[in-house]
C-alpha cells in the first residue's frame, strides 16, 4: 500500500506541475484505485494531448513574433 500511495502522490505531482490541474490528478487517482488501468492510460494520454496542443499554440505565437520581427527589420532597413 505504501508504494501505491507514493506512486499516487508522484502521479498527482507530475500532473499538477505539468498544468493538467487537480481535477485531472484526482481522476487519475480514482482510475488507478479502481484498477481501471486502460482508462487511466487513456486519461493520461488525453492529458498529454492537451499539453501538445498548448505546445503547438505556443509555437504558433513564437512564429508570429518571428514574422513581426523580420517584417519590422525589413521595414526599418528599407527606410534607411
Amino acid at each position: 500500500r505504501w508504494l501505491m500511495d507514493e506512486f499516487l502522490e508522484s502521479m498527482a505531482t507530475v500532473l499538477s506541475e505539468n498544468g493538467c490541474g487537480r481535477d485531472a490528478a484526482e481522476k487519475a487517482e480514482r482510475l488507478l484505485a479502481a484498477g481501471r488501468t486502460e482508462d487511466l492510460i487513456r486519461h493520461l494520454r488525453l492529458c498529454r494531448c492537451g499539453l501538445m496542443e498548448d505546445l503547438h499554440e505556443s509555437q504558433r505565437r513564437v512564429d508570429r513574433m518571428d514574422y513581426l520581427i523580420r517584417k519590422t527589420e525589413k521595414t526599418i532597413k528599407n527606410k534607411s
